[in-house]
């Protein structure tokens, strides 16, 4: 199978892009953000928000690249880098390898298998998808160029790093979701070790090499740019940085305020040309 080179993209999403982006931003502001902002956690009672919260985020991305992209194309990358990260995630978590020793708490939703939460998945359609759509605004400028290709490739991992920096200290000391197990004589982020971040480098290095064909529509001239990826890239970044600063954790608050800035400088900056 071969991605669909003169399907159209979907009208649908076009029409369910605006309702699910105004749900998705209503959710972050008014559940996520705020409560955050006010350190004030969510009861367990209301932990189904959470994952509401990253459905929807998954929905507004997935229908977002649809309104360029024909549906096949979406829906095949969606499940290469779902089934993807949720391989490398359960090996990960079963050996350590690649990512580091880690346990996944009941805080993370139900788990498959008593292995992966089935969160997991989402959480890399979100990131990936995303960043590789900030990167393309970045690179703009250079898009006909012979290069452009790979450049987005390794900016798109740069940009997943990223986020992953903000979201270990959001996730494994505000939220719990998972609890690292790094030795003390080890160096970390926020407990997550640093060989952590290369193993998101790599996985998502693997889930581009089989998604990227997916990705392009071979017969779209002249788009204009889309700045929805940006502000979602950008929404989560700012969720990791209130979080973290409702707890102290000023470093890391301040590292996604600046990641932040300077990504939404340069994707500005690009989206112009």
């Amino acid at each position: 199978m071969t991605p669909k080179e003169n399907a159209q993209p979907s009208s649908i999403a076009g029409v369910l892009h605006l309702p699910l982006f105004v749900l998705f931003l209503l959710l972050w502001l008014g559940v996520m953000g705020l409560t955050l902002a006010l350190n004030f956690p969510l009861p367990a009672s209301w932990r189904w928000a959470q994952g509401l919260f990253l459905a929807l985020a998954t929905a507004t991305t997935l229908v977002a690249l649809a309104r360029r992209l024909p549906a096949q194309n979406v829906a095949v990358a969606a499940v290469l880098v779902a089934f993807i990260a949720g391989v490398v995630q359960a090996v990960g978590t079963t050996t350590g390898i690649p990512f580091g020793a880690f346990a996944y708490t009941n805080n993370f939703g139900p788990l498959l298998f008593d292995t992966l939460p089935l969160c997991v998945p989402l959480l890399w359609i979100v990131a990936i998808i995303n960043s590789r759509g900030v990167a393309r605004l970045i690179l703009r400028p250079w898009r006909k160029t012979k290069s452009y290709g790979f450049r987005v490739i390794g900016l798109t991992c740069l940009l997943t790093v990223l986020l992953d920096f903000g979201l270990e200290p959001f996730a494994a000391r505000v939220n719990r979701f998972w609890i690292w197990q790094t030795p003390k004589t080890v160096l970390a982020w926020h407990s997550a070790p640093w060989v952590n971040f290369f193993g998101w480098v790599v996985t998502t290095l693997l889930i581009l090499a089989f998604a990227t064909p997916w990705f392009i529509n071979k017969k779209s001239v002249g788009q204009p740019p889309d700045y929805h990826p940006l502000i979602v890239w950008l929404s989560l970044i700012l969720l990791f940085a209130t979080g973290t600063a409702s707890h102290q954790l000023w470093w890391s608050a301040t590292f996604s305020l600046l990641t932040g800035a300077i990504v939404a400088l340069f994707a500005l900056r690009g989206a112009r040309w």
